[in-house]
């Protein structure tokens, strides 16, 4: 891609490390000596700097691809990760990796063609998030593939091979497997926090699915978290970034900074006393790349004698190797990727893929009376809730943005019309009681009393000072993520000011919010109402103010922008005088009535854990008031973490879990509804009945987490899904061939009257264990399609390594007891195979199967 411009910037007669035909480690060491030390600092900030005297470009290698192409206009967006996880679909997760890779590359080539001298569209993406969900409340499991290591592993392998690749000499793109390594949580004190773990836990739960990413994976980039592990901040771990994740897993690429981790070293743990010294301690445990601001001081770090030229030069290599193997110094005949079209982005097939993933991540929970598929005799249909027209509730965080998102009720309509059923909808309630709206369904005036939005201001400084460099008339409705406001506003320290009136919809009290990363303040007629003054993740700030309707109110807003991403939404919201009034009349008048319930980004979300599990009362209580009508309720809730739905579960016939289901999501809802596709999602994390049955949530002990280690009996299990037909199994069997490994095998039947997807799982539990042991595991799985009467085999492998656990020591050991193995559609009720859910899941056991080797 750099070819040409390396030609023109370059008048030695062809340097090693423009020979494309030269092996990559003489080709990295020729430029990197080719460098100063100021040159080398640059290359390791996200942004990285031009070097134009040996032609290497501006660089930003921040990128997102949790479940699609974070930055550029329009990309196809996937559910969830949660959603993506409860599918539990190898095949279909390389398939997801692929197709953001794809539109990746895609997005990257035309930035080349555009401007091949500075990549804002980096294509080293942070994703995925393969921490454990361990604990309900973290407000980031919606990220995650949920509380089992296994799974987890499984389906986070198939990512990143379908992100980077199968070129032998190019990769596609980076994947960044993220937060190494103890990392779930509480958010608001995770740059001051201290996960104290056992090795025994580290080892059995929070690391096998990083060690599955770097070893079968092939991840070339992973990404540090902001606490502490065992007193040590993970940025500067020599035990995590050294001896684990290069000695003994054998990794070869880069390791970068969550942003503003580096920052957090020195003030925020106090684990050194100054920014030269955390910047130096850093790159010395292995942290490559930052994403922050600090290390340019780097530069007075080797002066002050902290750290050796040589040292960076070992970062600076893992870095412009990484680039190498991009493909980003050589002609782009060579790189297979150059080719991809930008017309790709958002094509039919990739529409298709999305919808696939939507369908099978849905997870059918309950179905009483056969209430779903809804009846073919159905006249009026009522849809209502607050996610039912909700479009940006489907994307979850850390999402693109789709061209069309399909809500459930457009989905519900798109549907119904063609069966000649009449849908009526009605919003119900907001998503929480203190619940709040985009400004833009209220009128904004500039200063001269147009209408059109608020009089914006940009400047070129975090401080507001001096002549503006950019000026439009505006709606404060923004996250711009890594990105620029526009044209002269630097991506990092800036700042902003809008100025005009708002035109309040009612007369009562009205509450007025701002979303902002970082600083805002808001003045209303004149007088200053709330002041976040401070560097912070998103955060919002609101004032509750008598107004009138159409009487404008005066209002100025400022703020600031410093690093990392950018973010100012202004909402508001108002009383409703006559709760659930509309909602009760649309009801009134429906033979069925689709509830379309959850949370949403404002209740959990990077820097917000959720306080409780509940649905938030505005919502349950307008489920009670429709359910006190007496009709057929369909409950749909969407939502990245699990519920304590104990009501619904008493009262409502069926419910069906959608989690945030991405740009296809209300249509892959209207055909779970109508019966076009039979739901054959799995839960990959644990409902709890409620948080009596979670632990403390600094407690990274994970005795009694997940149900792995949980005794009391959960409100749904972790692997529970049901369906339209019924699954049989049977001949379980474990076999071994002379001197090799054993195998389980099973036999799936379809015996119901409807094609459909089952999840064969297997578990394997330890009956007597000499030590601390999981009561049981998850060993593999399989997603199966069957058509009535149809049956399959599955097979799963049982080796040395299914068999083993994790040892007080952190050691991975055979075990010389008994097994119980289980095979099956869903988890075993606790160790009782007897209470094995009627016939859904077969057991064997088998006495010290490791006693033979």
């Amino acid at each position: 891609m750099l070819w040409p411009c390396l030609l023109a910037l370059i008048s030695d007669p062809l340097p090693v490390f423009r020979d494309p035909n030269a092996a990559i480690d003489l080709r990295v060491d020729d430029l990197v000596k080719r460098m100063t030390l100021d040159e080398k600092v640059s290359q390791m900030k996200h942004k990285a700097s031009a070097v134009p005297r040996l032609g290497i470009p501006a660089y930003n290698w921040w990128n997102e691809a949790l479940h699609g192409v974070m930055q550029g206009p329009y990309s196809t967006e996937f559910p969830q990760g949660i959603g993506l996880g409860a599918t539990w679909d190898a095949p279909l997760m390389h398939k997801v990796g692929d197709t953001i890779s794809t539109e990746a590359r895609a997005k990257y080539n035309e930035e080349v063609r555009k401007n091949p001298t500075a990549f804002e569209m980096g294509i080293d993406f942070w994703a995925p998030n393969i921490n454990i969900f361990r604990d309900p409340r973290w407000g980031r499991g919606q990220e995650t593939y949920g509380e089992d290591p296994y799974l987890t592993s499984t389906l986070g392998v198939q990512f990143i091979k379908g992100l980077q690749g199968d070129n032998p000499k190019y990769l596609k793109t980076i994947a960044t497997p993220k937060h190494y390594a103890v990392h779930s949580g509480p958010e608001p004190i995770r740059n001051r926090f201290d996960a104290i773990v056992g090795v025994q836990d580290m080892y059995g739960t929070y690391l096998p699915q990083f060690e599955a990413a770097i070893r079968e994976g092939g991840a070339y980039s992973i990404m540090g978290a902001y606490n502490r592990v065992n007193g040590v901040p993970c940025n500067a771990n020599p035990l995590l970034l050294q001896k684990i994740l290069r000695e003994e897993w054998g990794f070869k690429g880069y390791v970068v900074s969550d942003c503003g981790a580096i920052t957090n070293i020195f003030a925020d743990h106090h684990f050194v006393p100054t920014k030269e010294d955390a910047v130096a301690v850093a790159v010395k445990a292995g942290c490559d790349l930052e994403c922050g601001g600090i290390y340019p001081s780097l530069v007075q770090a080797v002066k002050m004698g902290k750290i050796t030229e040589k040292e960076i030069d070992t970062s600076v290599k893992r870095l412009m190797e990484a680039r190498f193997r991009l493909g980003m110094f050589d002609p782009p005949s060579m790189v297979p990727y150059s080719k991809i079209p930008y017309s790709i982005i958002d094509c039919q097939s990739h529409r298709e893929l999305a919808l696939q993933a939507a369908h099978e991540s849905i997870v059918l929970l309950k179905n009483d009376l056969n209430t779903l598929p809804l009846s073919s005799k159905i006249h009026t249909l009522a849809v209502i809730g607050p996610h039912a027209d909700n479009a940006p509730v489907m994307m979850g965080n850390y999402n693109g943005t789709p061209r069309t998102t399909t809500t459930v009720l457009q989905g519900i309509q798109a549907s119904a019309t063609k069966r000649g059923i009449k849908v009526l909808y009605a919003k119900g309630s907001g998503v929480s009681d203190n619940n709040h709206e985009p400004v833009p369904s209220m009128r904004l005036l500039d200063p001269n009393g147009r209408e059109g939005g608020l009089r914006a201001e940009y400047f070129a400084n975090k401080e507001l000072k001096g002549e503006p460099v950019l000026i439009r008339t505006e709606v404060p409705d923004f996250d711009w993520g890594a990105g620029s406001p526009g044209p002269k506003v630097p991506v990092d320290n800036f700042s902003a000011r809008w100025t005009g009136s708002i035109v309040p919809t009612a007369t009562g009290p009205t509450t007025i919010g701002f979303t902002a990363d970082d600083g805002v303040r808001m003045w209303i007629d004149g007088k200053l109402v709330f002041e976040n003054w401070i560097e912070h993740a998103p955060m919002r700030s609101s004032v509750t103010i008598p107004t009138v309707a159409n009487k404008p109110l005066a209002v100025k807003i400022e703020y600031f922008e410093s690093a990392v991403g950018a973010v100012a939404r202004l909402d508001w919201s108002t009383s409703d005088a006559q709760p659930y009034k509309s909602a009760l009349e649309t009801a009134a008048k429906a033979d069925v009535v689709v509830m379309v319930l959850g949370i949403s980004q404002d209740l959990e979300s990077e820097g917000l854990d959720r306080a409780d599990l509940d649905l938030p009362p505005v919502q349950q209580k307008l489920l009670e008031a429709v359910k006190a009508l007496n009709k057929p309720i369909v409950l749909v809730t969407m939502n990245g973490s699990p519920l304590t739905l104990n009501w619904a579960e008493r009262y409502v016939p069926s419910i069906v879990e959608a989690w945030y289901p991405g740009e296809a999501g209300g249509t892959a809802v209207a055909d779970v509804l109508f019966g076009d596709y039979n739901p054959g999602g799995r839960l990959p994390v644990t409902f709890p009945e409620s948080l009596r049955q979670v632990p403390e949530f600094t407690d990274y002990s994970m005795k009694g987490r997940t149900y792995r280690y949980m005794t009391a009996e959960p409100l749904y299990r972790f692997g529970y899904g049901l369906s339209y037909t019924t699954f049989e199994y049977s001949n379980l069997r474990a076999m071994r061939k002379p001197g090799g490994p054993w195998e389980v095998f099973a036999t799936v039947t379809n015996i119901g009257s409807r094609e459909g997807d089952e999840v064969a799982q297997f578990y394997l539990s330890h009956t007597a264990p000499k030590f601390t042991a999981p009561i049981r595991e998850l060993k593999g799985f399989r997603r199966l399609h069957l058509i009535p009467g149809e049956s399959q085999t599955v097979r799963f492998p049982m080796t040395d390594k299914e068999l083993s656990l994790v040892d007080a020591d952190g050691k991975r050991v055979l075990v010389h007891d008994a097994v119980r193995v289980f095979v099956g559609g869903r988890q075993p009720a606790g160790s009782d195979a007897a209470r094995a859910d009627r016939g859904s899941v077969v057991s064997v056991e088998l006495a010290d199967p490791a006693g033979s080797r």
